[in-house]
C-alpha cells in the first residue's frame, strides 16, 4: 500500500506511476496493478502478478517478496512529484479476496449445517410430541369407551319373580336406595336400572347417539349381564335395535299402482330416502358357528343368514365345514319357498361346492351377472370348455349361444348314473360399481329365465349370483318377483319385496342406485303389459 496524494492521478499520470513502480521493482509495467482504496483516504493499493502465470502459482506475488525487490531510491526518484509519503506491506488484493471468499464459503457451509441440524431436531421433537398426544388420546378414548353405558327403553314391565332373580344376581344392596333394578323379560341377560331424577346427577355417562328418550320422571339404563361368568357358548339373542330392524323388514310396504310406479321412478330423491331407511340386516360373523368358514367367503362381511342358509350334505358327520356354502334360499312371489338361491361367485376352492349345490337342489337355471374380472377378481371360471368333473358332478357343455347382452350355455350334469339339463345364462354387460343405462337387457334376461323355469315344472330353485351375491343378484330377483306381482295383481310393492329379500340374505339390492334401477325395470315391464293390453 502506498500513501500519496491520489487526487493527482489521472490516466496519463497513472501510466507514468505504473512505469515508475515497475522500474523500482525491476519488472514490466503490465505486471503492476493499481487500485484506489475507498476506505482509506490518499492511499492506493498495488499488487504484482507473475509474468508467466502457471497452474499452482498465485495470482499475486507475496507482499514480503515485493518489498524485498522494491528499490525505494528509484521509487522516490521516479515518483517524487506524486508525493509518496509511506510504503507499507499488506495482503495482496487478490489474495485477500480469495481468502475472503474462502472464509465466506466456510462460514456459509457451517451456517447451513447448523440450520439443518436445528431443523431436524425441531421436527423430531414435534413428531415425538405428536405420537405422545396420539397415545394419550387413544388411551382416553379406550377409557371413555369402557365407561360408557348405553341407554335404551324397556317396553314391558317385568314380573316380581323375574325382578327378584335379577336382583339376586346383581346384588342390589350395593346400589343406592333410590335405584330400582328391573329385568326385561324380552331380553334375557339384561336388566334395567331406574334412577329418579331427583336423586342427583347420574354417575353413569350417557351416550345420546341413537337414543330414544323415555317420557316421565325416570332415566333408564340397560346393562347387558349375559357375558358375566359365561364360559360355554350361548345362543345370541337379538338386541332391541335388531328387533326393531326385523320388525321393519317384516312390516314395511308401499303399494304402487301402475301410474304411481311411473311417477315414482322419476323421483330419485324419494327412492333414495326410502332405500336408506331399509335395514341392511347383515349377519354378525360371531353368529355363524362353523369353524374356518371364512376360507369359503369371498368377502368377510357378507355372510349367509343362518335361517335360510343352504346346507350341503356333509362328507362325514364331523366335518361341519363341508356343509357350508355362502348361499341362501330366497322366497319368491307370495312367499313361495325356495324360489331362488342367491350365492356369491364361486372361488377356486368352492367350485366343487357350487356344483354339488346345483345337483343337490335340482337347479334348472343358473344366472351369472358378473364378468370374471372387473377391477379385481369377481368370480372364477367354474364351467369347462367341453367336459369337466367337479367333485362327484360331471359337467358337459352341449351348446353355446351368443346373444347381444348375454351368453346361453346348455349343460348336462351327471352323477351316479343320472343326468340333468341345466341352462346357464351369463350376463356380461353390467358395468362395475354402476348400474346399466337401460334395464331392458336385464328385463329380457328375466323373461327368458321364467320361460325356462315354466318348461320344467317341479324342479328346484333358480341359482343367481354376481360377485358377492347381494347387489346385482338382488336386483334380478327383486325385478322377477315385482314383475310377477304386476302381472297378477296390477300393483307392485318394491319396498316390501326388498325387505323380504334382506330377511333371507342381508344386503340384497345393495345401493340406492340399484333400488332405483329395480323401479326402472318394473316401469318398463308395466309399459310392456300396457302395450299388450292395448293390442
Amino acid at each position: 500500500m502506498l500513501q500519496m496524494d491520489v487526487n493527482k492521478l489521472n490516466t496519463t499520470l497513472l501510466r507514468k506511476f505504473r512505469q515508475g513502480v515497475a522500474s523500482a521493482l525491476g519488472l514490466l509495467p503490465q505486471q503492476v496493478h493499481i487500485n484506489r482504496l475507498n476506505g482509506k483516504k490518499n492511499c492506493v493499493e498495488l499488487f504484482i502478478s507473475p509474468l508467466n502465470k502457471r497452474i499452482g502459482v498465485p495470482d499475486a506475488l507475496p507482499s514480503a517478496e515485493v518489498l524485498r525487490s522494491l528499490n525505494l531510491h528509484i521509487l522516490h526518484q521516479r515518483l517524487s512529484h506524486f508525493g509518496i509519503t509511506e510504503v507499507s506491506a499488506e495482503k495482496n488484493v487478490l489474495q485477500g479476496q480469495h481468502e475472503a471468499d474462502k472464509i465466506w464459503t466456510k462460514e456459509g457451509f457451517y451456517t447451513i449445517v447448523i440450520f439443518l441440524s436445528i431443523f431436524v431436531i425441531i421436527v423430531t421433537c414435534l413428531m415425538v410430541l405428536y405420537r405422545l398426544k396420539e397415545k394419550i388420546q387413544f388411551s382416553l378414548r379406550q377409557d371413555k369407551k369402557n365407561q360408557e353405558i348405553h341407554l335404551s327403553p324397556l317396553p314391558v314391565q317385568p314380573t316380581q319373580s323375574e325382578a327378584k332373580s335379577a336382583s339376586s344376581m346383581v346384588h342390589p344392596a350395593h346400589f343406592p336406595k333410590a335405584v330400582n333394578v328391573v329385568v326385561d323379560p324380552q331380553c334375557p341377560g339384561t336388566f334395567e336400572i331406574r334412577l329418579p331424577l331427583s336423586a342427583g346427577p347420574s354417575p353413569f355417562k350417557m351416550k345420546p347417539v341413537g337414543l330414544q328418550e323415555r317420557r316421565g320422571s325416570n332415566v333408564s339404563l340397560t346393562l347387558d349381564m349375559s357375558g358375566l361368568g359365561i364360559v360355554e357358548p350361548f345362543n345370541a339373542v337379538p338386541t332391541p335395535r335388531e328387533k326393531v330392524a326385523i320388525k321393519y323388514l317384516q312390516s314395511a310396504n308401499r303399494v304402487l299402482t301402475r301410474q304411481q310406479l311411473r311417477d315414482v321412478f322419476s323421483n330419485s330423491n324419494l327412492l333414495h330416502k326410502e332405500f336408506m331407511e331399509i335395514p341392511m340386516n347383515f349377519l354378525d360373523p360371531k353368529e355363524l358357528d362353523i369353524p374356518s368358514h371364512g376360507t369359503k367367503n369371498r368377502y368377510k362381511t357378507i355372510l349367509p343368514n343362518p335361517v335360510s342358509r343352504v346346507c350341503l350334505k356333509p362328507k362325514n358327520a364331523k366335518d361341519a365345514l363341508s356343509t357350508y356354502i355362502n348361499a341362501n334360499f330366497i322366497k319368491g312371489y307370495r312367499g313361495a319357498e325356495k324360489s331362488f338361491i342367491a350365492t356369491q361367485g364361486p372361488m377356486i376352492n368352492t367350485v366343487n361346492d357350487f356344483w354339488q349345490m346345483v345337483w343337490q337342489e335340482d337347479v334348472p337355471v343358473i344366472v351369472m351377472i358378473t364378468k370374471l374380472k372387473e377391477k379385481n377378481e369377481k368370480c372364477v371360471l367354474y364351467w369347462p370348455e367341453k367336459r369337466g368333473i367337479y367333485g362327484n358332478v360331471e359337467v358337459l357343455i352341449n351348446s353355446v349361444k351368443e346373444c347381444e347382452y348375454y351368453t346361453i350355455r346348455i349343460l348336462t350334469l351327471k352323477q351316479g348314473g343320472q343326468s340333468r339339463i341345466v341352462n346357464h345364462y351369463w350376463y356380461t354387460s353390467w358395468p362395475d360399481h354402476k348400474t346399466p343405462d337401460s334395464a331392458q337387457p336385464l328385463l329380457q334376461l328375466m323373461l327368458d329365465v321364467e320361460e325356462d323355469r315354466k318348461a320344467v315344472p317341479g324342479r328346484g330353485p333358480v341359482v343367481v349370483h354376481c360377485s358377492a351375491g347381494i347387489g346385482r343378484t338382488g336386483c334380478f330377483i327383486a325385478t322377477s318377483i315385482g314383475c310377477h306381482q304386476l302381472k297378477e295383481e296390477g300393483i307392485v310393492n318394491a319396498l316390501s319385496i326388498v325387505c323380504q329379500l334382506r330377511m333371507d340374505r342381508g344386503g340384497m339390492v345393495q345401493t340406492s342406485e340399484q333400488y332405483q334401477f329395480v323401479h326402472h325395470a318394473l316401469s318398463l315391464f308395466e309399459s310392456r303389459l300396457s302395450a299388450e293390453t292395448v293390442q
